[in-house]
């Protein structure tokens, strides 16, 4: 609510929003991220969703409806003065290793693991491997409004423990964080979901990424030092603090980046996942989306195509279950689930003559859910105002497919299309198993960036 009243508050006219009592540090940060440190809100007492009516309509009435009355028509309080911010090139700590480690600690600068002191000769010798200018702007990240730089770039890959040969992969995964189809300013929100960073192109061996066995273990520098960057520079330059703007129930650590296997997708005739976000044959591209959760289908078995995707289909439904509402309700037709296949399934499948395109057919038939299941996820789960999914295909809002007929044991799609479903090789070539993992929609859409080597 909070964006929605420095719109109207830019506009002129006098707002309040609502903020319940577990957001209310968030809201404070988000204020001055926005630009309005005097924004007003009056509080919700607790959390709604758990209270009884009774109890509801007295914190309403004792709590939050003379806030309201006082924001719109009695003088606001001046907010917290911006904090102050070193300047790009500052030297901001002169000491020791665990002096400085302490220090960033302090500031809130650090993941609370050691980081590498990003030196001025650290960060130029990072700069040396970029053709842009250390100044450059690649964009404006909320919540804190700070803008994202080839500098500021520089200095968490130099915190993270990555080596400089990697600054063109940061400076594209800035660019994708910074595009406004990826939503970064929902990095904090509710169900903890963590960005997957996926490479493809010559940059994996040239780089050193795995791409084989234990490719989401760390213990690859290329793989575990760009996941590290990706946590830092949203905590650093974004603003994303844990107990303030990061309000995350539980949360997740960051991933290590993964990459495909693209000597294993070409010997089978399959294109790249960076092939089939719209790039060329060849491209070194870095694929960012937001994922909620995953799990593991472990040896898989089978000889023919419908026998493997089965374990795949399984898999992908029972890791959405809310998230449908970014098919239906929240969002309209958002929703990207995400699988990882070793390459011996991908051999298997592909030698039964089956393209990619095929494989995400099948799992557009056989990954669905009872409609009636479909609803009560939507209505009952997550109280969504848009459940019924033969209206909403009236109404021209979803596609046909959902309201094929009024049997509510039909089987519908958890997402509009095939080709919403993303596919990656990777992972031991010779094992049989994939990981599923649940998309949190438009708040982590996937946004692929070219990466200029």
């Amino acid at each position: 609510m909070l964006r929605a009243s420095a719109a109207c508050e830019a506009a002129g006219i006098p707002s309040s929003s609502l903020v319940s009592t577990g957001f209310v540090e968030q809201a404070k940060a988000t204020r001055m991220g926005l630009g309005f440190p005097d924004l007003p809100w009056a509080t919700l007492v607790g959390h709604p969703a758990v209270q009884a009516v009774d109890e509801l309509r007295d914190n309403v009435s004792r709590v939050t409806v003379p806030g309201i009355i006082e924001n719109l028509t009695g003088c606001i309080a001046r907010g917290d003065a911006a904090a102050d911010e070193p300047r790009p090139r500052e030297i901001v700590f002169r000491g020791g290793w665990s002096a400085l480690n302490q220090h960033f600690i302090d500031k809130e600068w650090s993941d609370g693991l050691p980081i590498v002191p990003p030196t001025h000769d650290r960060i130029a010798a990072f700069l040396a491997h970029t053709v842009h200018h250390a100044d450059e702007v690649i964009g404006v990240l909320l919540p804190d409004s700070r803008a994202a730089t080839v500098w500021n770039v520089a200095v968490n890959g130099v915190m993270a423990g990555c080596r400089p040969e990697y600054m063109p992969v940061l400076v594209a995964l800035a660019q994708a964080m910074a595009d406004p189809r990826y939503g970064v300013e929902h990095s904090g929100n509710t169900p903890g979901g963590e960005t997957l960073i996926i490479l493809n192109g010559p940059a994996i061996p040239k780089l050193g990424f795995n791409c084989t066995q234990g490719v989401m273990r760390d213990g690859f520098q290329a793989n575990t030092t760009v996941g590290r960057f990706w946590r830092l520079y949203l905590r650093n330059v974004a603003g994303f603090l844990p107990h303030k703007t990061d309000k995350a129930t539980f949360g997740n650590t960051w991933r290590v980046a993964i990459a495909e296997n693209e000597e294993a997708v070409r010997a089978i005739g399959w294109r790249t996942l960076g092939e089939d976000q719209g790039f060329a044959s060849g491209d070194n591209t870095v694929t960012i989306a937001r994922y909620t959760g995953g799990g593991m289908a472990s040896s898989m078995s089978g000889s023919t195509p419908q026998e493997l995707l089965a374990y795949l289909a399984d898999g992908l439904v029972k890791q959405t279950f809310w998230q449908v509402m970014f098919s239906v309700g929240t969002g309209y037709g958002m929703l990207r689930p995400l699988a990882l296949i070793t390459p011996i399934i991908a051999q298997t499948i592909a030698a039964a003559g089956w393209s990619k395109e095929d494989v995400k057919r099948f799992l557009f038939e056989h990954a669905r859910l009872p409609a009636w299941e479909f609803e009560r996820l939507l209505r009952d789960w997550t109280h969504k105002p848009i459940w019924n999914l033969a209206g909403e295909v009236r109404a021209g809002n979803i596609p046909a497919v959902y309201a094929e007929s009024d049997d509510p044991d039909r089987l519908v799609p958890i997402v509009w299309a095939p080709e919403h479903f993303m596919i990656v090789v990777t992972g031991d070539p010779l094992r049989t198993s994939g990981y599923m993992f649940g998309h949190n929609g438009q708040l982590g859409f996937p946004v692929t960036k070219k990466v200029a080597l």
